[in-house]
């Protein structure tokens, strides 16, 4: 991963000292980029690579194959956005379908959201996305690291405010969810998109 510094003159939207809502987020450009907001805070991770991507394509079959008819698959970029200074894009969320609306953005919590662990967001997805979206009620929270030959699948569950681990596997191994809803992963599969 390369940093970059990026200074106001050069992007004067940037800036360090506001409070960012989900009303700033439409004004920034489209330009590929990932734009997120942590309590006001913005946060811009790049396009994802194409090991990613096959991992997400792989996790969203699975998980539209086993979802029952009440809930619906989606695939970033759609954002969940619990509140004014709060918007996220898991890579993979599950919703209730009379919850989906009309609007732009989700703001009732995903049943389950899940993000493919990649170098640049790793510690985001892991520390930042986990704690956000356990104070903002997603009851499920999935992370899956597409890492060749060690792929690994971690589920965890919402428990008093908690995410508690429920599975986890590695490369061939499987494990059976048994929610949000009933579903066979096997992690090497899932990489392989």
């Amino acid at each position: 991963m390369t940093v970059v510094p990026v200074t106001e003159d050069e992007r004067p939207w940037l800036s360090a000292d506001r409070v960012w809502t989900v009303d700033d987020l439409a004004e920034l450009p489209d330009d590929g980029l990932r734009y997120e907001l942590f309590d006001g805070v913005l946060v811009v991770n790049a396009a994802p690579y194409p090991r990613h991507q096959s991992a997400l394509l792989g996790m969203a079959v699975l998980l539209r194959d086993a979802c029952p008819p009440d809930l619906k698959v989606f695939v970033a970029p759609l954002d969940f956005q619990p509140n004014r200074v709060r918007s996220f894009q898991p890579d993979v969320l599950v919703l209730r379908r009379d919850r989906i609306g009309d609007k732009q953005a989700v703001e009732h919590p995903p049943v389950l959201a899940v993000e493919i662990l990649s170098n640049s967001t790793r510690s985001v997805d892991l520390v930042w996305k986990r704690a956000m979206y356990a104070s903002s009620g997603v009851a499920h929270y999935w992370t899956f690291d597409p890492v060749e030959d060690k792929a690994e699948f971690v589920a965890s569950e919402l428990v008093d405010g908690v995410y508690r681990e429920v599975a986890r596997a590695a490369g061939s191994e499987s494990v059976r969810v048994a929610r949000p809803f009933p579903v066979d992963v096997r992690p090497d599969r899932i990489a392989a998109g």
